[in-house]
């Protein structure tokens, strides 16, 4: 018995040494990925989106017994995002936005990615929890539910409308007329008004608008005013305020921070609305030098727990924290202590604590994870409610006050909706059956976590996905996430581009290639002398530093060929995959660069070169200065340089990187005699609404590294 044992057992270690069977790109990137996780403000419901092989639904679980339900019937990969769910107060609606194109700040007419032959719409619909054909509440972004749950306030050609929750007959109308832009609306608690933000361009003031009264602007100023919130007394709005355009001229080589301030309007309870202008006093300031807070993926993030306590992240110690202050300002109470990052927090159903997702844990990997933590606003220890080789995040806490909802990822199965005890617990999967059956998760290997310093002598971090069973010196890839303020992670990333991306490095890694994620300086997660570190970007791309210390680490590693290292990303990832090309062809011998920045070059405005010529603090030395090092930091300027073959991936409505981008940088290439290879996304945007564009584009990029590095034997 004991020799079967035995043979058993090195049969197992065998199967485990060999590589595991191959699959394919359509298999990897059909998991399914939930978004927009939120609570109803009573009884025991959540609901979510699903975005399946571009499919796009509404789902809802109510208790006690969760069982997960369809809300809406669409049935096509069609590119039209689901956003901005919210509950309406009582349960009963679920409103949501079908459309438009959210990742972008660039306004326009929506995108068509799937080439239909009417324009789409960006709308607002509203369906029965119950059950039932989704009611379209009518054309526009941005919806607010009244408390009363009877009418929807919407953004739409500037101006703020109100519509019936129900749809019907009934047309939206015009809440009200305002000078500017009318963004933001926020109805308070009791539902007889709505703050606003009316954008004037180069400043912005809160209003508050009460039917019958005319509009009263909170404490108006040179300033940008924006993000109005109700405390729930309905006494208070608190809002962010930053300095309108304007001012002396930046040295452009020198990084300036914003400064920024939080704002509390207090209405007199004996006339509320109704009465006297509300008291308008400054309770937190960003300090000197400026807290860079809002450069967060969190932002300040600025609510109010049930005392009427203000809860906010700053970066007052170095690591972007949680902490409390009275409405009435003071000193700022430190909440969660510690070398690690706070990303996103809510507030308990019960108003008494927050709930926070952070990159920290008892393990060391933890700091590249996120689990979740709860602690008092009023002080105290924090306390784990998650923690494991897993990340958690987006908790949503049931109005009972006795579950929590939450989405959850490990390194092998891909990222669900969960419910678990507000107290910490076992998490329950939800809709764990819409993982395909094709789903290969136990193909996948576990991501290892690795450390390496640069030549200026900065740690940087980074993941390894190793290959199984693959033998002798094999090819190598960099992957270099995008955006800058993110951070890749030891699981399925809670971002679905990002998971994306992740699902392609996984199956790189089942071809035999070894990949290597990197956390470069700007990620976030690391404190904030990595994350803002000088002379990046346009200022020096010191940050590519840490792309070609990866490539080095990876030339010095005993199971790698260093003549066949690939490098690939998007975004900010394909500005520096294309520099790592052209700067360093001796290291990368072939490269994706998916919608990068090639030209970095800013004109400068009629004004600044006015401004330069009268010497009001700028001169024309530190414009040509800054022009010479933001083309030195361009990948344009190492076209000649540049030997290895790339490919070029873009959509063309791309409104975050212009197209124009990859043109030029094509011609300049193709000039030089380099080998490019170019895919084309029409009608598509930065991040691709069409999931079968994503298919398309991760297969071009595998095929190419296959084709380029040779497939590992």
């Amino acid at each position: 018995m004991r020799s079967i044992a035995l043979l058993a057992l090195a049969a197992l270690s065998l199967a485990a040494d060999r590589p595991p069977s191959p699959f394919t790109i359509d298999e990897i990137l059909g998991l399914p990925q939930p978004d927009n996780l939120v609570a109803s403000p009573t009884g025991s419901a959540v609901a979510w989106t699903f975005n399946e092989r571009g499919v796009r639904n509404l789902y809802a679980a109510s208790g006690p017994e969760f069982r997960v339900r369809r809300l809406t019937s669409y049935t096509s990969d069609d590119g039209q995002e689901l956003t901005q769910v919210s509950f309406s107060r009582d349960g009963q609606w679920i409103v949501y936005v079908r459309g438009g194109d959210h990742g972008s700040a660039r306004t326009g007419s929506p995108p068509n990615p799937a080439h239909a032959t009417e324009a789409p719409k960006v709308q607002i619909w509203a369906v029965s929890l119950a059950g039932g054909a989704p009611r379209l509440v009518g054309d526009g972004d941005s919806p607010a539910v009244s408390p009363d749950g009877s009418r929807v306030a919407v953004v739409r050609d500037r101006r703020i409308w109100i519509a019936p929750i129900g749809g019907g007959s009934a047309r939206p109308e015009p809440a009200f007329f305002a000078g500017g832009s009318s963004e933001a609306p926020a109805w308070s608690p009791d539902g007889r008004s709505l703050a606003f933000v009316s954008d004037r361009g180069d400043h912005s003031f809160i209003g508050v608008f009460t039917p019958g009264q005319p509009i009263r602007y909170l404490a108006p100023s040179t300033a940008r005013d924006s993000t109005p919130q109700w405390s729930p007394d309905g006494r208070r709005i608190v809002f962010l305020r930053q300095p309108g355009v304007g001012g002396p001229p930046r040295a452009p080589l020198v990084d300036v921070v914003t400064p920024w301030s939080l704002i509390v309007a207090r209405f007199e309870a004996s006339s509320g609305l109704d009465g006297n202008e509300p008291q308008v006093a400054t309770v937190l300031e960003s300090g000197d030098p400026p807290d860079p807070i809002l450069r967060h993926p969190g932002g300040i993030a600025p609510r109010w727990a049930g005392d009427g306590t203000l809860v906010f992240l700053s970066y007052r110690d170095g690591w972007p924290h949680l902490y409390s202050i009275p409405p009435s300002g003071g000193r700022p109470l430190l909440l969660t202590p510690g070398p690690f990052m706070v990303e996103h927090f809510t507030i308990s159903a019960d108003g008494r604590s927050a709930i926070y997702t952070a990159n920290t844990g008892p393990d060391q990997a933890d700091i590249d994870r996120r689990h979740l933590f709860t602690v008092r606003v009023s002080g105290g220890s924090p306390t784990a409610l998650t923690a494991g080789n897993g990340i958690e995040w987006s908790p949503a806490p049931l109005a009972d006050s006795q579950l929590l909802a939450l989405l959850h990822a490990d390194p092998r199965r891909p990222p669900l909706p969960g419910l678990m005890p507000v107290g910490g617990g076992a998490i329950r999967a939800l809709a764990a059956d819409h993982i395909p059956p094709d789903f290969p998760a136990s193909r996948l290997v576990v991501p290892e976590p690795v450390t390496f310093k640069t030549s200026d002598g900065v740690e940087v971090h980074a993941q390894l996905f190793k290959p199984i069973g693959f033998e002798g010196r094999r090819p190598a890839i960099v992957y270099v996430h995008g955006g800058g303020p993110r951070q890749m992670l030891l699981a399925w990333h809670d971002r679905w581009e990002y998971a994306n991306d992740y699902g392609v490095n996984q199956a790189l890694a089942n071809r035999g290639f070894l990949v290597l994620a990197v956390n470069y300086r700007l990620s976030v997660g690391y404190g904030r002398a990595f994350e803002f570190p000088e002379h990046t970007g346009t200022r020096g791309t010191s940050e590519y530093l840490d792309v070609l210390a990866a490539g080095r680490y990876l030339q010095a590693r005993p199971d790698v060929d260093p003549a066949r290292i690939g490098v690939w990303g998007a975004s900010y990832g394909g500005y520096l995959t294309a520099l790592a090309l052209g700067r360093n062809s001796d290291v990368f011998a072939a490269g994706v660069d998916v919608h990068g920045v090639h030209d970095r070059l800013r004109a400068p405005s009629p004004a600044e070169l006015a401004h330069a010529l009268v010497g009001d603090g700028l001169t024309e030395a530190d414009l040509r200065r800054a022009l010479e090092v933001a083309f030195a930091s361009s990948p344009i300027a190492a076209v000649p340089t540049w030997r290895s073959p790339v490919l070029l991936i873009h959509g063309d409505d791309d409104r975050v990187v212009d197209f124009r981008q990859t043109i030029d940088l094509e011609r300049r290439l193709r000039d030089k005699g380099v080998r490019v290879e170019v895919l084309v996304l029409p009608d598509d945007v930065h991040d691709p609404l069409l999931w079968r564009n994503w298919r398309t584009s991760m297969r071009a990029a595998v095929e190419f590294f296959e084709r380029e590095l040779g497939r590992p034997h």
